[in-house]
């Protein structure tokens, strides 16, 4: 599979585009002034205690308090208090050790906030969901920091390699390396992408995300919360770090800082792949000429059509999502069964790229086309698992009900996608109505009086091809333009226009210059 990352900055912001096989996939936002970036660290104010809940309302400086539940706590919850009071506190001349930091006990998980955040303390959490929609940020105290290969945990000295490295031979490997390796307090968790890396990678890595830590240290000292502790790399490196793999084969890049930065960090993590980072410049804008822009457009309107002229229809409620399959002109054969069945697979190919192309969230009901055999229902379950098992989202794929139902929970990290495709018509302005012949006749008429007092003559008039039949059917002496002539005693010239829009109209004088009213 070949993956393509197109990155289009603009003043207010920068768009990325994930093109696999030549299809958009996925499309990031990254505005200018954004704040409240998932993995952000912020020092937030216990503002207030919700018992009923077992969550707590913190202030890290949004218009709305941010939410922490008990479960999002962390087990090392009062080790993260303990530090983050410590470190405050300390002053500059002073940087305790880490290694030498002694954790407290774990916390319960049947524990009650309470006991946990008694006397509504400062503490250091992380943006677990960006805000949505009038809801605050969802925070965590789960400290993580990802890097390449690694992710570490303070607090901890757990070590876990990824469950999709398969060989027992190579976990066993880097359990080994990451245990020689780590330093005191600190949890790893070994990524999928470490698979065959050696020592000496996973250490410049691992070397990396610690001094990452000492930063969160330094700026922590005398910090007043609310406050922004360490912010989360840009949208377009933590893609990299996240996606870059050996399918990855070319990365265009329209700003001349991002396309160095973007080179430098690949340079660093995979220099045998740094060719694949090119410079856009030629004037154009870059998603118009790499058909992004027209996928775009095709992908995000209500309805979504597929090659066959089978076609989704895609509806959002505040609870959940709805998507229906329609087999639309498609007939592969005089089978009913085989026709639902094909027509099936290929919507749930594109409702996985859907769902990760709009990053639907929450409950996602799909209405496919009825069929009667158990064994297809149980084959095209396992295609929408298969066909969702690239997209990086948490996601869990019910089997079919017996009202040929699929339910489908996907999470959602940061506000749905939505792309308004269709562009308001300049006849109604998007009211869906226009003025009648008759009143747009009337406009035309006081227009044109009002030219004639003032002694223009030799008038042309020029309007849409069908207003033009409305305005010379009857003949010579039957038409508006005859009659017109019969009381101004002037010649009206009318001529259509194709490109006009039906209620557009426009007077030139004798000259073909325009007048404007």
């Amino acid at each position: 599979m070949n993956k393509e990352l197109i990155i289009n900055a603009a003043p207010q912001g920068v768009e990325i585009a994930l093109l696999e096989d030549k299809k958009l996939v996925e499309l990031h936002h990254e505005k200018a002034d954004a704040s409240f970036a998932v993995g952000d660290l912020y020092l937030g104010k216990v503002k207030k205690l919700i018992p009923g809940l077992n969550a707590a309302f913190i202030d890290v400086g949004f218009e709305k308090d941010a939410f922490l539940h008990y479960t999002d706590l962390s087990p090392y919850a009062r080790s993260l208090l303990k530090f983050t009071q410590q470190t405050i506190n300390e002053n500059n001349q002073t940087a305790t050790d880490f290694g030498s930091f002694q954790v407290e006990p774990e916390i319960i998980k049947t524990g009650k906030i309470t006991e946990v955040l008694n006397g509504k303390p400062n503490i250091l959490v992380q943006i677990l969901k960006e805000p949505i929609a009038a809801k605050g940020p969802r925070l965590s105290c789960e400290i993580s920091l990802p890097g390449r290969f690694v992710v570490i945990t303070p607090f901890n000295d757990i070590v876990a390699v990824s469950r999709k490295i398969h060989s027992s031979e190579e976990r066993k490997r880097l359990q080994k390396i990451i245990e020689a390796i780590k330093p005191k307090n600190f949890g790893v968790i070994v990524r999928t992408a470490a698979e065959g890396k050696n020592t000496a990678e996973l250490n410049e890595d691992l070397s990396e995300l610690v001094a990452t830590w000492k930063t969160i240290q330094h700026n922590l000292k005398g910090a007043v919360a609310p406050a922004k502790i360490l912010s989360e790399q840009t949208k377009t490196t933590s893609m990299l770090r996240d996606l870059l793999n050996e399918d990855f084969n070319k990365i265009i890049v329209n700003d001349k800082n991002i396309y160095n930065d973007t080179k430098n960090y690949i340079q660093r993590i995979a220099s045998d792949k740094v060719d694949i980072v090119s410079y856009h410049h030629n004037g154009s804008p870059i998603f118009d000429q790499l058909g992004v822009t027209k996928q775009v457009k095709a992908a995000f309107g209500k309805t979504v059509n597929l090659p066959s002229g089978a076609y989704l229809i895609i509806e959002h409620t505040e609870a959940l999502h709805v998507i229906d399959v329609n087999s639309g002109y498609k007939s592969v054969s005089n089978n009913q069964e085989q026709n639902a069945f094909e027509t099936n697979i290929e919507a749930a190919e594109e409702i996985a790229r859907q769902l990760r192309l709009r990053d639907l969230g929450g409950i996602i009901v799909v209405d496919f086309i009825d069929m009667k055999l158990p064994d297809n229902k149980r084959k095209l379950a396992e295609c929408v698992e298969s066909f969702m098992r690239t997209d990086r989202a948490k996601h869990a794929v019910l089997p079919i009900s017996k009202f040929g139902l699929m339910q489908i929970t996907r999470q959602r990290m940061k506000p749905e996608v939505t792309i308004n495709t269709q562009e308001i018509c300049p006849s109604c302005n998007g009211t869906g109505k226009i003025s009648s012949a008759l009143i747009l006749e009337d406009e035309i008429e006081k227009n044109l009086s009002y030219l004639l007092n003032h002694q223009h003559k030799n008038l042309s008039l020029v309007v849409h091809p069908i207003m033009h039949a409305y305005l010379t059917k009857g003949g010579i002496f039957g038409s508006k333009r005859w009659k017109w002539r019969w009381k101004y005693k002037q010649a009206i010239k009318i001529k259509p226009n194709t490109n006009y829009h039906l209620t557009e109209f426009h007077f030139f004088d004798n000259q073909d210059e325009e007048i404007k009213l």
